[in-house]
């Protein structure tokens, strides 16, 4: 234990040389709900890996992501800010979109670099593509870069392979646009993406990352945002037809077999016990899909909304010999990570207002840690409404609901499209220990603390949005067909001559 202690310790010190600097696996589901892992209770989800992970790891049951929809979760979980300061809001960011993650934030690759880290990145980076490549992960930090600029469902995928031998994806996706590509740095090195041996790619870009950054003994930040589970749903052979759950549970499967080969690369390198591996996911379950979509288990609502099965998200962090097995019922969230990684490697923080705060005291002590409040903004947030709800401790406030179009065909009405914005004031209140469901509103009559939770949570409220500062909102910009990336530009007629590379990279 005194060992560990001091290894730690050392660690803290920002002045530690740049052997003893900790490596960073950061690892971001897509559309992964609250129940949908093996070790959160789902009966016939197979994720081995993903379970070992939490068997031997910190696990967090009240971790929350920003956003309900994925470019503004990605934005907060890369530069410890809410997106409205950064501007990707309101929605997401689309092929042809003008704007993007703004240069002039600061992203964890950034924070890093400095210090002699390696930085890589691959998968999903959907924080704008732009103007020859303005807003992609090389123009943000990330020295190597494999992946889809965007959704993969952003691109006509009606005709393409998402199962081996030959089974076609499920549904259209997006039309009218270009093919989805796939990007090496700033270069299309196959449009449309070959789905079936994509994560094969994904692996033997981590393994050869790892290896050369493990042989020069240099530190390393690998970000890995995959795009298993949202939809569609894709798989290839290793994992077509192993899952009892279907072409989602191939998905899960294959993401969860990524998530093995990367650790598997870490032990025989020699820098898994000098490694922390953090995994979540970006947004709640598409429960439009229904068994194609995922499932946020006994949460409310899922993707689109600010019910907790839209923001609330498996989370766990690893460090063999240095974070001790356990749960931790802290309040965390992914604007928690940038100041983290910060503190461990000895980085200074951007000079910006941070929303996000250190988690040294949960990880390494299962303290209570720092963070007391969340605030939850929706898929388009707006000054004149603000955030629609707050958790303090272990109380939630909803001061406006409304359903989405991602969490249609539930049972549950208030989940719906047709659950149209509804102000509540008094704001509803639930405990979300007692009742994380949030199926019994309190009041006055059943709860004699009420008024003084509500003041409190309001007085943190009008705080808040105080500190609030708006910024340009990107998405807002608009979008440009002739900026979708083409990896024949001068091709015609677009986008359907967009087309290049082979089977197989």
């Amino acid at each position: 234990m005194e060992l560990v202690t001091a290894a730690l310790l050392a660690l803290l010190v920002p002045d530690c040389l740049a052997a003893t600097r900790p490596n960073f696996v950061l690892i971001f589901a897509d559309d992964l709900g609250y129940g949908d892992l093996g070790f959160s209770g789902h009966p016939s989800s197979l994720t081995p890996n993903l379970d070992r992970l939490a068997a031997n790891g910190l696990r967090f049951t009240d971790f929350y992501v920003t956003s309900p929809v994925c470019s503004p979760s990605r934005a907060s979980l890369l530069t410890g800010r809410y997106q409205t300061r950064s501007g990707i809001y309101p929605g997401v960011l689309y092929p042809g979109s003008r704007g993007g993650l703004p240069l002039n934030e600061t992203t964890i690759a950034e924070v890093l670099k400095p210090l002699g880290y390696a930085t890589a990145m691959m998968g999903k980076w959907h924080l704008g593509y732009g103007a020859n490549g303005t807003y992609l992960p090389t123009r943000q930090g990330f020295d190597h870069y494999l992946g889809i600029p965007y959704s993969h469902d952003m691109g006509p995928c009606q005709n393409l392979t998402c199962f081996p031998p030959d089974v076609k994806c499920f549904g259209y996706c997006d039309q009218g646009v270009v093919t989805v590509p796939l990007m090496s740095l700033d270069t299309i090195i196959q449009q449309p993406v070959d789905f079936v041996n994509l994560d094969d790619a994904y692996r033997n870009f981590a393994t050869r990352f790892i290896r050369t950054a493990a042989e020069a003994q240099q530190p390393f930040f690998l970000y890995y945002p995959s795009h298993h589970t949202h939809y569609p749903q894709f798989a290839g052979w290793k994992s077509v037809g192993r899952s009892l759950r279907g072409p989602f549970g191939d998905s899960l499967l294959e993401f969860d077999s990524t998530v093995g080969d990367i650790l598997k690369t870490l032990d025989e390198t020699g820098v898994l016990k000098n490694t922390l591996v953090f995994f979540t996911s970006d947004n709640g379950p598409e429960l439009m899909r229904m068994s194609r979509g995922g499932n946020s288990g006994l949460l409310k609502c899922g993707k689109g909304t600010t019910y907790e099965g839209g923001m609330r998200e498996p989370a766990v962090a690893y460090w063999p010999g240095v974070i001790k097995p356990g749960v931790t019922h802290s309040l965390s969230s992914t604007l928690d990570i940038l100041p983290t990684f910060a503190k461990l490697a000895g980085a200074p923080l951007p000079k910006v207002q941070l929303d996000g705060v250190e988690m040294t005291d949960i990880l390494f002590n299962h303290g209570p840690g720092k963070r007391e409040t969340m605030f939850f903004y929706p898929t388009d947030p707006s000054e004149k409404y603000s955030v629609f709800a707050v958790r303090w401790g272990k109380y939630k406030a909803h001061y406006y609901t409304r359903g989405a179009t991602h969490s249609g065909t539930t049972p549950d009405k208030d989940c719906s499209v047709f659950a149209f914005l509804q102000q509540h004031d008094p704001p509803l209140l639930f405990d979300l220990e007692s009742d994380p469901s949030e199926n019994y509103n309190l009041t006055l009559k059943n709860f004699p603390e009420w008024a003084t939770v509500q003041n409190k949570i309001q007085d943190l409220k009008a705080a808040f949005e105080a500190s609030m500062e708006f910024g340009q909102s990107e998405i807002g910009k608009g979008t440009d067909p002739t900026l979708e990336p083409c990896c024949n530009p001068d091709c015609s007629p677009k986008p359907k001559c967009c087309q290049c590379g082979t089977v197989g990279y």
